[in-house]
């Protein structure tokens, strides 16, 4: 990543955390909607490159790692179908909330992700250029006034981690017919979304 790409994402991540609000969390039900023909193989969360963003608490890039991981393997080993894909997401960029004034600077936590999804049977990408997603905490009695103030830093990277497992789902599900079980083996990468 470029310093100008660098400085870009960080300030983002800025104006982000101290104006926006998440979606409100969903309960992950036991057997969801099938996704086409989708079952679960690999999940591959990188996150050597990432940059901390301003006004964040730090946390070790290891406990990102299992905390996405944990997020996105809970989330699509729901999924029974009968051929598998991967899921490899690289973590660009984060703010873990600090606690903030309230109603004055109530500021937000974020992640910002690049995601593609692997066909294993073809044995190549289904998105030739990664999805970057951005998501935000999720909006709570104990998040109003800023997670900063009511919660720990495990506690919000578990809310951001249960969110982007949540927006890669919601992502995939508008690209269904990458999981057709019509599409063969050896397609090529479909058209990027």
């Amino acid at each position: 990543m470029s310093a100008l790409s660098r400085r870009t994402v960080l300030s983002g991540l800025g104006c982000l955390g101290l104006t926006a609000c998440g979606a409100g969390p969903e309960t992950l039900e036991e057997k969801p909607e099938p996704l086409g023909d989708f079952k679960l193989g690999h999940t591959v969360v990188v996150t050597e490159n990432a940059q901390i963003g301003p006004l964040s608490r730090e946390a070790a890039l290891d406990d990102w790692k299992t905390s996405l991981t944990d997020a996105v393997e809970t989330r699509f080993k729901r999924y029974e179908g009968p051929r598998f894909y991967h899921i490899a997401m690289t973590l660009d960029a984060y703010v873990l909330a600090l606690p903030g004034v309230p109603l004055i600077a109530n500021p937000k936590s974020v992640v910002i992700a690049s995601v593609t999804v692997w066909d294993d049977a073809a044995g190549g990408k289904i998105n030739e250029e990664p999805k970057q997603i951005t998501v935000l905490e999720s909006i709570s009695e104990e998040t109003l006034l800023g997670s900063g103030l009511t919660q720990g830093k495990d506690e919000q990277m578990a809310n951001l981690s249960f969110n982007t497992a949540r927006a890669i789902e919601r992502w995939m599900r508008e690209n269904e017919d990458w999981f057709s079980p019509d599409r063969p083996a050896d397609a090529g990468a479909a058209e990027n979304s």
